[in-house]
């Protein structure tokens, strides 16, 4: 493949980049900014070229190490649910941008430690840039089969980087507080993320079931070199310690490499989607390293006996069998790769660089002079020139002094320098008495190890032959503290560790911390108690003015920014607008404004440039802190005891309206019942005047006025007993016999004794049965009322000739019946109140000539209490009535 094709190929693939993050930035929809798995993907950005290319290196010449780069992870990140989720707390409360910014804040705030981590950020991730520069530019070469140039303006690689450089340093400044979250650049990364596993996968199914014949053929075949054996176990006891150290290094990575800080702390917008990533991000790896092997040594299987670096199985291998689609998609997901680690780690330090050594050591005094419109214009400037010239410096690195060097060498020494912050940053969380004495001792003498032991013999000493007798002569001297079994990597990282963390402890104890150091850790220790009070937490004594800092502010917030966070403070803490002095919580507000912007240390810098502080001793801030934790306390109580009395008015509120319901539907339903009664005794004691009043009544007419008291007397009793039987159904005071019926022998029993009144109207009557079977378990006498009083309305509304049909079928294990007849529809308002008492009474438009007006609030009750339901709907020329009940009732019975 040509070089103008493959770069026109990489730009196509960036320009999909700048859209998924333009289009991320403008949409800000749920889908990019509430989405756990975008935030999971992102994490990945810890999957670069020694992941993708390196780690198949390791598999085909060192075996089961390449393991390690993924195991380590994936034993550390179910800790995050505690670790990280207090880390995001913290950050959150103070503005937190970076990882020098979270250490060096915790330690007293220190300028010159938040200084120091910087750069050995920078010592430790410059280098691993040139790794993932090395990765694309010899790729890029190997795929369009021209030569790697020396000249850096006449490599076609540069022009790649160049552009990445241009991408980074555009999306990675569009916001000037570096704690803010950067939609656009972590949408785009999650896809990178997504991307790089995809294309992984195909090349795995490839070599696996095209290249050999399924993945036992590849085991089968590479069992039969010589050193197979030996690179796919432990051997022995130094195997497995190399192996077990090795995972202790990525495992460390994962948490202190500051584009996973940035990706996992500060990208975080909700606590909850850390449960998310400490499963999927473990799945996404253990998904990385199956095809890890088959790709390995399948490459050996394919190149046997061939000159190649191992480390390019995964581009030679389609390319050795022409496939230039799989070839360019392979190529695409190591520039993912690459491009990924590239961006976000060009950001964090240049985000570190600006806020914690360039701004604090030189620009302070300029910034204070200027307007909030020049100091933002300053600040963006200066990221995006620290984030091309990092970039710039990275690529100059690989070019003069990683060009020979294996990609899983380089990456093991960035991960060993990184974890000389391993005891300041998990000190900083757990352990009260560590401070800035002890972290600076310890971080040096770790350095100075890895400096001496691992960062000169790569980067020195391979390209100057007369110094390896020097370098010999002095290991030979320091050859004691040599450790059976352990690799030199390994040993170093042993060695540092062990002195760092001892120093730092030794030191912390023997020596007091001031008064700052031991609030920021109570601060960060007991981060819950404090997360909703924190500025009454921090302590600070002396004097200061309001408008003093209320400046300070607007050069770096503008003027309605800055009054509306002093409005939101005064509001929080109901403090007077017009108050003149500011007190330990406003400092702290304050220099929480500008900690986002200018840095953790600046910030405390700049406010403390217009203050008047007092010295506190460390028993006070003890006293203060003992103090605050009693009001926090109190104040939590206070606030349950709120809750709980707010509650109970709620309860009794709602208690009250129920009460006012229930009084309105016993007098609706009194009303009811009184209309209903009067009816029918109305009409007895008419009858009874006019037989007792006149003699000379014909004895027909007798008869039928005896009659007519006969059946309101029976109406009477009707309406009685209906009563009497739904109240007993509401107050479940009768038994439900739950047995197995036949439904259709008991829709027979209830439909024969109103046969003959639906004869005389002429009314036809169906039954359609879609049942496989008949045998269901519920009430038969109950049913038998259900079915008479559903039957009996459908009589009194249907006209002669009219029909009347029940269906009987069975769905998501419930018996559905329905019962249809040709009355007039129900008034769509009232569907669901002709269950309600009496409800025939309060509707003229369909009142019934007789009945109670309880038939159907009684079936209601029926079918409630055996877990079914009723329901009424206009459908077609009628009114459907559609029962649903459980199959199986028996394991429910309760007592009614």
């Amino acid at each position: 493949m040509s070089s103008l094709a493959l770069f026109s190929v990489v730009l196509l693939y960036l320009a999909l980049l700048f859209f998924v993050a333009y289009l991320a930035e403008k949409k800000k929809s749920k889908l990019w900014i509430n989405n756990p798995y975008i935030y999971a993907l992102s994490l990945a950005v810890y999957c670069t070229a020694w992941t993708y290319y390196g780690s198949i290196g390791v598999a085909a010449t060192s075996g089961l190490n390449y393991l390690t780069i993924y195991i380590g992870p994936i034993i550390v990140i179910p800790s995050w649910i505690y670790i990280n989720t207090r880390i995001v707390r913290i950050s959150r409360i103070n503005k937190i941008s970076s990882l020098a910014d979270f250490i060096s804040l915790r330690y007293g705030n220190s300028r010159s430690l938040s200084a120091i981590i910087t750069l050995v950020c920078l010592f430790a991730v410059i280098p691993y840039i040139g790794l993932q520069i090395k990765a694309i530019s010899e790729t890029f070469h190997l795929v369009t089969e021209t030569p790697v140039s020396k000249n850096m303006l006449t490599d076609s690689a540069t022009f790649v980087v160049l552009l990445i450089a241009v991408f980074s340093s555009y999306y990675g400044t569009k916001y000037v507080d570096a704690s803010e979250k950067r939609l656009g650049i972590i949408s785009a990364i999650a896809l990178e993320s997504f991307l790089k596993l995809f294309f992984i996968i195909i090349l795995g199914l490839f070599v696996i079931y095209f290249v050999f014949d399924g993945f036992s053929d590849i085991y089968q075949q590479a069992s039969k070199f010589s050193d197979f054996k030996a690179k796919n176990t432990f051997n022995g006891i130094g195997g497995a310690l190399n192996w077990m150290i090795l995972c202790m290094i990525s495992g460390t990575a994962i948490c202190l490499l500051p584009r996973q800080f940035h990706t996992a702390i500060i990208e975080n917008r909700q606590e909850k989607h850390i449960k998310t990533a400490i499963w999927f991000f473990p799945l996404y790896l253990l998904i990385f390293t199956l095809f890890i092997f088959p790709i390995a040594w399948g490459g050996r299987l394919i190149f046997s006996g061939q000159q190649v670096n191992p480390e390019f199985y995964s581009i030679l291998i389609p390319q050795h069998f022409e496939n230039t689609v799989i070839t360019v998609l392979v190529f695409l997901g190591g520039l993912s790769s690459s491009i990924s680690m590239i961006i976000i780690s060009a950001i964090t330090l240049s985000i570190m660089l600006s806020n914690n050594m360039i701004i604090p050591y030189g620009l302070l005094g300029k910034f204070k002079s200027e307007d909030e419109a020049n100091n933002t214009r300053n600040i963006t400037r200066i990221r995006k020139f620290s984030i091309f010239g990092l970039i710039i410096m990275a690529f100059a690195f690989y070019k003069y002094f990683i060009l020979k060097t294996s990609l899983d060498s380089v990456g093991l020494i960035s991960f060993v320098v990184i974890a000389q912050l391993a005891p300041a940053y998990f000190g900083a969380i757990f352990w009260r008495r560590g401070s800035y004495k002890g972290v600076l001792t310890g971080l040096i003498a770790g350095l100075l190890i890895c400096y001496f032991g691992l960062i000169i013999p790569q980067y020195y000493f391979s390209y100057n032959q007369e110094f390896k007798g020097v370098l010999r002569g002095m290991y030979e001297t320091f050859s004691f503290f040599n450790i059976p079994y352990l690799g030199r990597i390994p040993q170093i990282f042993f060695w540092s560790l062990l002195v760092n963390t001892g120093l730092f402890a030794g030191i912390s104890v023997s020596m007091k911390g001031n008064y700052r150091e031991r609030n920021f850790a109570e601060l960060y220790v007991d981060i819950d108690k404090y997360i909703q009070n924190h500025e009454n937490a921090f302590i600070w004594r002396g004097t200061a003015y309001v408008s003093d800092i209320k400046n300070i502010l607007e050069r770096f917030l503008g003027k309605n920014k800055t009054e509306q966070a002093l409005r939101i403070f005064n509001l929080k803490y109901n403090i007077d607008s017009e108050a003149e002095t500011a007190d330990s919580r406003f400092i702290k507000f304050s220099e929480n404004l500008l900690a986002g912007r200018i840095g953790t240390a600046s910030a405390k810098i700049l406010i403390e440039g217009v203050t008047k502080e007092d010295k506190i001793s460390l028993k006070e801030v003890l006293n203060i802190l003992e103090e605050s934790k009693e009001n926090i306390i109190l104040n939590k109580k206070l606030t349950e005891q709120s809750k709980e009395l707010k509650k109970l008015s709620d309860d009794l509120r709602n208690a009250n309206e129920s009460l006012i319901v229930k009084d309105r539907q016993k007098d609706d339903f009194l009303d009811s019942v009184a209309h209903e009664l009067r009816t029918p005794i109305t009409a007895i004691r008419s009858a009874g005047e006019i037989l007792a009043d006149d003699d000379d009544i014909p004895l027909e007419i007798k008869k039928e006025f005896l009659n007519n008291i006969i059946t309101e007397s029976d109406r009477l009793s009707e309406i009685i007993n209906d009563i009497l039987y739904l109240d007993k159904l509401e107050h479940g005071q009768i038994a439900l016999n739950i047995q197995e019926n036949n439904i259709l022998e008991t829709y027979k029993k209830a439909l024969n004794p109103l046969l003959h009144l639906i004869q005389q109207k002429k009314i036809h009557i169906s039954e359609v049965n879609l049942l496989n079977h008949f045998i269901f378990e519920y009430d038969e006498a109950r049913m038998i009322q259900l079915f008479q009083n559903i039957l009996g309305n459908a009589l009194k509304f249907t006209d002669e000739q009219g029909t009347i049909q029940t269906k009987f079928f069975t769905r998501e294990q419930h018996l559905i019946i329905t019962v249809f007849n040709t009355g007039k529809h129900i008034p769509e308002e009232d569907l669901e109140m002709i269950f309600d008492k009496f409800y025939q009474s309060k509707n003229q438009n369909i009142l019934k000539q007789t009945g109670s007006g309880l038939g159907l609030a009684i079936c209601k009750k029926i079918a409630e209490a055996q877990r079914g339901t009723i329901k009424a709907e206009n459908s077609g020329l009628g009114v459907t009535f559609t029962i649903r009940l459980p199959e199986r009732n028996k394991e429910h019975e309760v007592e009614r």
